[in-house]
């Protein structure tokens, strides 16, 4: 699968306020220690609205460079939207001052790499597009549920594409697929908070992931030796690790953020390409490989060859 196009941009968007590991130890039945060993966490952003954090996002990624007049359509991953009706995307566009497409898309943490896929054919040459992944987790986690409210923070991250169809770059490789018959694993019911079965949701997607990445690596004609930064949706760092490990692709080449940002669902992966933007890891045809799995349990897979706008 190819869709040529540069990365005019990439921002990301923090929740406003800290819990910390030590703030749980109060709430519930935890330590520290016991978080840090399971899930790598430290602590987590919380607070903000879905829409509000993915407006700070896309404003940051699109800089001095993009103005509304530029963008042909919003797309917004995220399982948290902040009313049923309109879609988040249309919340965000007013706010910029865009009138081209907007939609939603839901994938649970899947989902930006989902986005990203289904905003390419609005690319068109010349043309951009905004791909924001925004969740409020928080929102729909038990804050007394000691399986969960250790993971889940809030937050957003945005890249904007810029369709060149004479560029290398762009997406060169794609895979995505779900697990029938494991909905129960991970699951929120409206009104509700989310359920989780941990260790089968870590065996599941460890396994799932791993065999997205060669599927995907192999539709682009990679190698994992040949993967220059490997990001993967940020659920807990013994699954990155894991993973990492199943593809060989060493530390060096894998970008965490987890410890101080918790599990944001869509918006891990686009925060942690804004991260590994600021610290210059992401240098113009860089090959990166972005995992995304989650609840369904579903799987989205992406390559791409990274070429600055």
């Amino acid at each position: 699968m190819r869709a040529p196009f540069r990365i005019t941009g990439v921002g990301a968007a923090l929740a406003p306020d800290t819990l910390t590991n030590a703030q749980l130890e109060g709430r519930m039945e935890t330590t520290d220690e016991w978080i840090r060993e399971r899930t790598g966490i430290r602590e987590r952003r919380t607070g903000g609205t879905t829409a509000g954090l993915g407006l700070d996002a896309l404003r940051s990624a699109m800089g001095e460079r993009v103005s509304a007049a530029d963008l042909d359509a919003i797309v917004v991953a995220t399982s948290t939207p902040d009313e049923v009706i309109p879609a988040t995307a249309t919340s965000i566009a007013v706010e910029v001052g865009v009138d081209g497409a907007a939609f939603d898309l839901n994938a649970a943490c899947s989902g930006f790499v989902a986005a990203l896929v289904a905003a390419t054919p609005f690319a068109a040459p010349g043309r951009s597009v905004a791909v924001i992944g925004s969740d409020v987790m928080t929102s729909i986690t038990d804050p007394g549920d000691r399986g969960t409210a250790i993971l889940f923070g809030d937050g957003a991250g945005a890249l904007v594409l810029l369709g060149d169809p004479a560029t290398d770059g762009g997406l060169i490789g794609f895979d995505a697929g779900n697990r029938p018959g494991t909905h129960d694993l991970l699951h929120c019911p409206r009104g509700g908070t989310i359920s989780m079965q941990g260790q089968a949701v870590f065996r599941l997607a460890v396994r799932a992931a791993a065999d997205s990445a060669l599927r995907a690596l192999e539709d682009a004609g990679v190698t994992a030796e040949g993967v220059d930064l490997f990001v993967p949706h940020q659920a807990n760092q013994r699954i990155t690790d894991a993973l990492a490990a199943r593809l060989g692709i060493g530390a060096d080449r894998v970008v965490s953020t987890i410890a101080t940002l918790g599990n944001s669902s869509a918006a891990t992966i686009p925060h942690a390409l804004a991260t590994a933007a600021a610290d210059g890891r992401l240098p113009d045809g860089s090959i990166v490989l972005l995992s995304g799995f989650g609840a369904g349990m579903s799987w989205a897979t992406a390559v791409l060859r990274w070429r600055w706008a």
